[in-house]
């Protein structure tokens, strides 16, 4: 009777097991099915395919994990190198990443799209990986295949704030205000010197500032903008800042004196208000990603330096979550500290949102705890899945089916499995969450 009880545990648990297998597949499959619009990437709309495996395997996250590993970063970064030589110099270092996610991502782009049929990209068979390469992303209509395979409708792109939004479709690559320089950048005569130059303004009075910002989003919306968007150090606490306040700090860069840090301070909460501020008169969400520090390892590769600080609170955003009810702020955090704060100001805010998994957040464990908090907690139509952060539109597909797999297991546990939801149910939660409540939020 013993030996009949542990064959019966044991059928049952594999049987469970596979049927939650199963599930999840089927889930998946769903949710691969649905065309995408990816609410936040660096693509760049004139050159948004890859033009060789360099441009791919230049992606930041391959050459700071080959730099972690031990390549120096005068091999990595020589000036004058070219691409086929950058490849092969990272290919050794590989091996030491093959457990990543981002290796992972790698391996698909190279079999989705190169033909690749190897598990591991080595010295032996990079060269051919390379040329095969080199053939497929020569072809005259590639962006345009990329974007079908990927299933990408729309690209939400990144752009300065001088950018002239000329020479691309703004419905398929959709613009975003980037302000990181307005708000911490304005002290370097060369940003004033852009800002007076785009919009064709005399800068001499804060006033003049103030309008020439309104310029900024009247450009942007026109062009068919669909957010304002910001990155943030961990100290930073956007509060009202009269303009009286500011006035003599603005009259002093224009004289040429420097500021001190506290009033340089006040002039980025000042710029940032006022981007709040033409934010409700545009009805433009504010994409607010909160946490990075800058340059905090400073021999780092390109991009490869900046790093998350934990001491980061959502509390020094309360005067702007409740100064600024009528503007959505879809906040990006980089740990899971953090999105538990999230999920709680989400929970309590209207106009907070949860938005993707960014940056050092981004593989999937994090991802899933992540998910499944926001899934369970706040309201479904709160939570922005995914987003790529992608510079090549290559990296679309795989970052995108990570996201699906662990939404699909996901969903298929908590809401299918453990709540009896129906997996047409369970589907359409999935499909509002990659894709319909970008549609509500940002606008279509």
């Amino acid at each position: 009777m013993l030996r009949i009880f542990f064959i019966s545990l044991s059928d049952s648990v594999q049987n469970g097991y596979f049927m939650s297998d199963s599930l999840q597949q089927r889930l998946f499959q769903e949710l691969e099915a649905l065309p995408l619009i990816d609410p936040h990437t660096h693509i760049n709309p004139h050159a948004a395919a890859s033009k060789s495996l360099a441009d791919i395997m230049g992606y930041h996250y391959y050459t700071e994990l080959a730099h972690s590993a031990g390549l120096a970063k005068g091999k990595i970064e020589e000036p004058g190198i070219s691409p086929k030589e950058k490849v092969g110099r990272l290919v050794p270092k590989l091996s030491a990443l093959e457990n990543t996610a981002q290796y992972a991502w790698l391996i698909e782009i190279c079999r989705e799209f190169f033909g690749f049929d190897d598990d591991r990209i080595t010295s032996e068979n990079w060269e051919g990986l390379y040329d095969q390469a080199d053939k497929v992303l020569a072809q005259p209509d590639w962006e345009q295949q990329i974007l079908k395979k990927s299933g990408l409708e729309q690209v939400y792109l990144t752009n300065d704030f001088d950018d002239p939004l000329e020479g691309f479709d703004t419905s398929l690559y959709v613009p975003c205000l980037r302000t990181d320089d307005l708000v911490f950048h304005l002290t370097k005569s060369e940003v004033r010197e852009r800002l007076a130059k785009v919009t064709n303004r005399d800068l001499g009075s804060i006033e003049d500032l103030q309008a020439a910002i309104r310029d900024l989003f009247t450009h942007f919306t026109k062009n068919g903008a669909r957010a304002c968007a910001i990155s943030l150090p961990p100290d930073f606490s956007p509060t009202l800042v009269p303009s009286g306040t500011v006035a003599p700090y603005w009259s002093q860069l224009g004289r040429g004196e420097k500021l001190n840090e506290a009033e340089a301070a006040q002039l980025s909460q000042f710029v940032f208000w006022q981007l709040a501020e033409n934010c409700v008169v545009f009805e433009l969400p504010f994409d607010l990603m909160i946490g990075v520090n800058r340059r905090v390892y400073e021999n780092g590769v390109f991009q490869g330096q900046d790093l998350y600080d934990k001491r980061t609170s959502l509390i020094q955003y309360r005067d702007l979550f409740n100064s600024f009810p009528q503007v959505t702020f879809p906040i990006s955090v980089l740990t899971s500290t953090s999105n538990q704060e999230l999920v709680s100001y989400s929970w309590i805010f209207p106009n907070v949102i949860a938005n993707g998994h960014w940056w050092y957040s981004n593989t999937p464990p994090y991802i899933e705890q992540d998910c499944r908090t926001r899934l369970t907690a706040i309201p479904q139509t709160k939570y922005v899945g995914y987003y790529s952060d992608m510079y090549k539109l290559e990296f679309a597909l795989p970052k995108f089916r990570m996201y699906r797999r662990i939404l699909a297991k996901v969903l298929a546990q908590e809401f299918v499995e453990d709540r009896g939801w129906s997996e047409k149910r369970a589907v359409e939660l999935g499909h509002l969450i990659l894709r319909g409540n970008v549609e509500t939020i940002f606008g279509r």
